[in-house]
């Protein structure tokens, strides 16, 4: 049951608020900005160290620092928010307000009770749904129609807390996991703006989870990238276009060559054994699931650049009998 009830913070009338921006990821960055374009102060921002990037492994700063640099904005990095020198420097920056998106890290409570007005998250899902770390991942592979970006009040809990404003959109039927992630991007700068100007305004309102309700969004480790072809070809489309454009649904070759399976384009009313390839031309390769087939425009080999497969057709074909698999596939077969 949700109890709705106002939002009562201590809110600054006579001067623009102090804000400490939290993020890391590209998603973080059109809410930075957003905020950057306010009247308000973007006093600190928050993000993870850099890291090794890419193929050559370079050290990169994350894309939330680049544009803090570029604005003059102060960026504190810390491996953890936990330590005490953290806590102080966040203190140090007085901030009214702390603004979370996307920044990867545990805020304990000694941190949330630092801003007068809390800290608030903007989140990808339409909550108590898919809470947790990856939430965009699992609305698309899981098959929803909908999803959206919620704002709210952060408490020690893992996405517990209570919601605050949101938006929906519909997932597209073909959309991967990199084109909805752009767009909920976009989507958050906009929930979050609408929630500032709600507080300024005194209308925001705050409505509690159904705790009893929610569903968990957590990180894929490596054995998970795998397509399971002995599943409904839905479920196949779905997990293809969850994994696009990284990490690239894994497959094995007959040569046991992994290859990674790109444009999933729907199920195909055609039956074969799982992962037998039932036919290729320019319009991509139908493969076999447990119940129909998926067609696939799009491929790419270890060490190869991804391809459509018309493109690999002009120079290659595929031989009669040719199956996808995983290196799973004997354990489930046992």
């Amino acid at each position: 049951m949700t109890k709705t009830s106002p939002y009562t913070r201590e809110v600054p009338k006579d001067r623009p608020w102090r804000i400490v921006f939290m993020g890391t990821p590209g998603f973080s960055v059109p809410s930075l900005q957003a905020l950057i374009d306010s009247k308000h102060e973007v006093v600190g921002v928050y993000t993870q160290p850099d890291k090794p990037q890419g193929r050559g492994r370079k050290i990169q700063p994350p894309p939330v620092k680049k544009l803090a640099v570029e604005a003059g904005i102060p960026v504190f990095q810390p491996d953890r928010m936990t330590k005490k020198e953290s806590l102080a420097r966040f203190q140090e920056d007085k901030p009214d307000l702390a603004v979370v998106v996307a920044y990867g890290k545990i805020l304990r409570q000694r941190i949330l009770d630092v801003p007068p007005m809390g800290c608030i998250n903007c989140h990808a899902s339409i909550l108590p749904k898919y809470r947790g770390a990856n939430p965009i991942f699992w609305a698309v592979a899981d098959g929803e129609a909908e999803t959206g970006v919620q704002t709210m009040l952060m408490d020690a809990g893992m996405d517990t807390g209570d919601v605050l404003k949101g938006l929906s959109i519909p997932i597209l039927p073909n959309e991967t996991v990199g084109e909805l992630h752009d767009r909920l991007a976009a989507l958050s700068a906009q929930v979050l703006l609408d929630t500032l100007d709600a507080i300024e305004a005194g209308t925001l309102t705050q409505t509690t989870q159904e705790h009893d309700a929610a569903t968990h969004a957590p990180m894929l480790d490596k054995s998970q990238f795998w397509v399971n072809f002995d599943q409904p070809a839905l479920d196949v489309h779905n997990w293809i276009r969850a994994m696009a454009p990284r990490p690239g649904a894994r497959s094995l070759t007959p040569e046991q060559k992994t290859v990674k399976l790109y444009e999933s384009v729907g199920v195909v009313e055609q039956n074969g054994l799982p992962g037998q390839l039932l036919h290729a031309d320019a319009d991509g390769l139908v493969i076999a699931c447990k119940e129909g087939a998926v067609r696939v425009k799009s491929i790419q080999f270890a060490g190869k650049k991804r391809v459509e497969v018309k493109q690999y057709l002009a120079g290659n074909s595929f031989p009669e009998g040719y199956t996808f698999g995983s290196p799973n596939d004997e354990e489930t077969s046992s």
